[in-house]
This record gives C-alpha cells, sequence and structure tokens, in this order.
C-alpha cells in the first residue's frame, strides 16, 4: 500500500512540475511585481506584510483560481480568454499608473492611503490574483487530459503551494537583504564587512531597478495577455501581429525573437493601460470625482 501510495505521489510531483515548467516568465514577473508594494514601509513590517501577500496569494488560488478554473474548463471553456483579458487591461491600467507617476502625475493625490499597510497588501494581492490566474492556467493546459478531476487538482495544490513559495520566497530574500548586508557591515571580518557596506549601497540602486522591472512587467505580461487571449476569442489579428513578429526576428535567434515579442506586447500594454486611465478621468470629470494631480508639487508629495 506504502508503495502504492508513493507512486501516486511521484505521478503528482512529475506531473506538476511538468506542467508548471512553462510558467517561468510569469513566476518571475510576479516576483518582480511585488517588492515595490512594500517599499517605503518601516523595515519592521516588511516581512509580515510579504507573508500577509503569499497567504492572499494561495487564498487566490485555492478558494478563487482553481475552482473556477476547473468548473470554467469543464463546462465553459470559451469563458476563460474573455477573463484573462479583462486580467490583462487590469495589470496594463496599474503599470501605465505607474508609468505616469514616473512623469509627476498622480492618479491618486493621498499618499497617506497609498501607505495603508491594508491597502498596500489589497492592491498586491489583487495583482496577485492576475499573475497567479496565468501561472495556474498556463499550467493547466499543461496537464495531461488522461488524469481523473482528483489528480489534477492534486497536481495544481501543489503547483500552487510550489509556486508561492518561490515568488514570496524570493520576494522575502529581495526586501530583508539590506539588512542582511547591514549585519554583514558589523562583521569584525574586513572582507565581509566591505562587502556588507557595499551590498548596503548598491540597494537604492537595486530597489529602483526592481521597480522599474515591475512596472514593465506588469505591461508586458497585462499586453500579452491580451493579445493571446483576443485571438482565442476569435480576433486571430492580434496572434498574427505576434507571429509576424517572431517570424521577422527568428533569423537572429530566440533571444531577440523573445525581446521583440516582449517589446510589443509592452508597447500595447502601455497603450491599451494609458486608454484606461483616460477614460477613468474622464468619467471622474463627468462625475466631478477626479482626484488626479499632476506637476511638481505632486510629485514631491510623493
Amino acid at each position: 500500500m506504502s508503495v502504492g501510495l508513493l507512486a501516486v505521489v511521484d505521478d503528482i510531483l512529475s506531473a506538476a512540475l511538468k506542467a508548471s515548467s512553462k510558467t517561468a516568465g510569469v513566476v518571475i514577473d510576479d516576483a518582480a511585481v511585488t517588492p515595490q508594494y512594500v517599499q517605503g514601509v518601516t523595515p519592521a513590517r516588511e516581512l509580515p506584510i510579504v507573508a500577509k501577500i503569499a497567504l492572499g496569494s494561495l487564498v487566490n488560488k485555492f478558494l478563487i483560481i482553481i475552482p473556477i478554473a476547473l468548473v470554467l474548463t469543464a463546462f465553459a471553456p470559451w469563458v476563460l480568454p474573455f477573463l484573462l483579458i479583462i486580467g490583462g487591461a487590469f495589470l496594463c491600467f496599474e503599470g501605465a499608473e505607474k508609468v505616469l507617476e514616473w512623469f509627476g502625475f498622480h492618479l491618486h493625490a493621498e499618499e497617506e492611503a497609498e501607505r495603508d499597510e491594508k491597502k498596500l497588501v489589497l492592491g498586491a494581492v489583487r495583482t496577485d490574483l492576475i499573475l497567479s490566474s496565468e501561472i495556474m492556467l498556463i499550467s493547466l493546459s499543461n496537464i495531461d487530459e488522461g488524469l481523473d478531476i482528483w489528480t489534477t487538482l492534486a497536481v495544481l495544490a501543489v503547483i500552487a503551494l510550489l509556486m508561492t513559495g518561490i515568488v514570496y520566497g524570493a520576494v522575502a530574500l529581495l526586501v530583508k537583504i539590506d539588512d542582511i548586508g547591514l549585519k554583514m557591515a558589523k562583521s569584525p571580518v574586513k572582507r565581509v564587512r566591505h562587502n556588507g557596506a557595499r551590498i548596503v549601497r548598491s540597494m537604492p540602486a537595486v530597489f529602483r531597478g526592481i521597480s522599474i522591472l515591475g512596472t514593465v512587467a506588469m505591461l508586458w505580461v497585462g499586453g500579452h495577455l491580451v493579445l493571446q487571449n483576443v485571438a482565442e476569442a476569435g480576433w486571430h489579428w492580434t496572434a498574427d501581429v505576434l507571429h509576424g513578429i517572431e517570424h521577422l526576428l527568428e533569423a537572429l535567434g530566440p533571444v531577440v525573437v523573445w525581446t521583440g515579442e516582449t517589446l510589443v506586447s509592452a508597447v500595447v500594454g502601455l497603450l491599451i493601460g494609458l486608454v484606461i486611465v483616460g477614460v477613468i478621468l474622464l468619467i471622474g470629470r463627468l462625475r466631478g470625482t477626479d482626484h488626479s494631480t499632476a506637476g511638481p508639487e505632486s510629485s514631491r508629495a510623493r
């Protein structure tokens, strides 16, 4: 009996690793996006906030994404592309909003609200819902069709735990690496002390880079989700555009092809996001509730 159980567990783990192998890009994006949500909070609250976001990610996967994905896959698979289009559009909106903030334009003027811990966690979990949806749906599409529902559920559960651990373990390491550097800087060993000081000095630039990478990742993943799933929904011209770029660049190698597709997806994501921002501002002005700010004053407020 134990041998049979071990064989089942081995099959589940093997299927989980195989199914999740194509999600690496989204996992990297998720790990890049999340650290920006803990910027500006006190060091003592960084890990607790990451832990809350990780718990929210598990809730997203186990209580929302997996049940809905299994039900829709069985009874209404045609709905999934439209849900992913909506999710991709939301990522485009968030990415475009952050790009506008780089130029001093802020959709929300109240800095205190944006540093409220509950709102930070809620914003991160909301973004995770979309990124996790793509991770789980890609994994589900790569699970062998011959598996029964309970084995499929077990495989998805393993993937959910594995991906959450990888993403938020990496995020926790990123947000606390400066503390590690501080401890190293106090070491009696000269080389360790110097390396610790270098880590501490480099962290502001590292986090600026992570913030930029996270924003680009939102636009890239959001734009790609929209382009890919618009094609799945029946408008194939978006897939034709991506395939055309791939065909144009394929002679230059896979790295150039990937870079070209990523840039196109990010640009499309930015354009979609800017349109959504414009619509939201227009609606706000028509309703008399526009709280956006722009210019040096709002930029200094942040």
